[in-house]
């Protein structure tokens, strides 16, 4: 007689691993995120009530100010404390295989065989504002998997990338003393969504020059409530990053007491249930698109000057009962 299939073994088995912290699970339902695959869907609708406990920080900045090291650093430091630590890790996108071009296994290696510790990077894939479209999702799953705290490290991509704003709770921004005029710019820019200000490579021979433009810029952009704080930290030593992990704990603290943390994680589920909206109706829409050989026809009659691109669209729509 055929063995039956457990319980365990029901369609979900990946939701239930990734509770029980198992590391294989929750790096396929990652990769199943990643990929845009619809088996994520009821996995994820499984986890999200165990998910939300997590302190998410964001960390962002120019390629090459050191994310990854202070990361690497805060790990450390959060593991010495008995927390454990989920990172997500957006990088570039390769533009041969659309893959990220930094791997999970050559980025912060010496926390690979650490069970308090998982790390997984994901590629952009050319989204806006340095994360990618499914962030929020993994993000998720890095919480029901029992991470204390989840740091989510920008691709880099310059004064653009926002968005970890609209996720994280502390908003890190890092930035080194060679960056010369473009701290300038930080004003009009970046500079707005930092709740913390690092300047690392502190050691450099032009740190004071950039710490006194860096000060400047802060005091201009002052607000009564949080005072950001700017510190100096040379991540590859390890210098600051105590002062660093400080200065997360007491904007925790601060937006916990005024009731900014929970007004954030209200305004971080009303995006994210746009998102999944937009998402479904661009598919639904995708789906009723004409083909080739129809838009080939309407071409053809725009050619002739017979009408208009607008009432052809109209029609279309029309014709599919769908209105905008």
């Amino acid at each position: 007689m055929a063995h039956q299939q457990s319980p365990n073994h029901s369609t979900h088995t990946l939701a239930q691993g990734v509770l029980r912290r198992e590391p294989r699970a929750a790096s396929r339902l990652l990769s199943w995120i990643e990929n845009g695959d619809a088996k994520a869907i009821p996995e994820l609708k499984e986890i999200y009530p165990h998910s939300g406990s997590s302190y998410i920080v964001g960390v962002t900045g120019a390629p090459g100010s050191g994310k990854s090291t202070l990361t690497d650093r805060l790990i450390s430091l959060y593991r010495s404390q008995g927390q454990r630590v989920g990172v997500l890790a957006i990088d570039p996108s390769s533009p041969f295989s659309g893959g990220a071009v930094l791997g999970d296994r050559i980025r912060m290696q010496r926390h690979a065989t650490d069970e308090g510790v998982f790390i997984r990077s994901m590629a952009n894939r050319n989204w806006p504002g340095g994360l990618n479209r499914c962030t929020a999702e993994a993000l998720k799953v890095l919480e029901a998997y029992g991470s204390d705290i989840v740091i989510v490290e920008t691709v880099g991509v310059g004064q653009s990338e926002v968005e970890v704003e609209k996720l994280a709770y502390t908003t890190i921004l890092v930035c080194t003393p060679d960056a010369g005029d473009k701290i300038q710019a930080m004003k009009a820019g970046i500079i707005e969504i930092a709740d913390i200000v690092a300047l690392n490579k502190a050691d450099l021979p032009t740190a004071d020059h950039a710490a006194k433009s860096i000060e400047m810029i802060l005091s201009m952009n002052s607000s009564p409530g949080w005072t950001i704080p700017f510190l100096k930290t040379v991540a590859i030593e390890g210098k600051g990053v105590e002062e660093l992990a400080q200065a997360i704990e007491r904007h925790r603290s601060y937006i916990e007491e005024h009731g900014i943390l929970k007004a954030k994680k209200i305004d971080s589920l009303k995006s994210h249930i746009r998102e999944i909206i937009r998402r479904e109706l661009y598919e639904k829409v995708r789906m009723q698109l004409p083909d080739e050989d129809e838009l080939s026809r309407c071409a053809a009659k725009l050619m002739e000057g017979t009408t208009d691109p607008y009432t052809i669209a109209d029609a279309f729509l029309k014709e599919r009962r769908m209105t905008l």
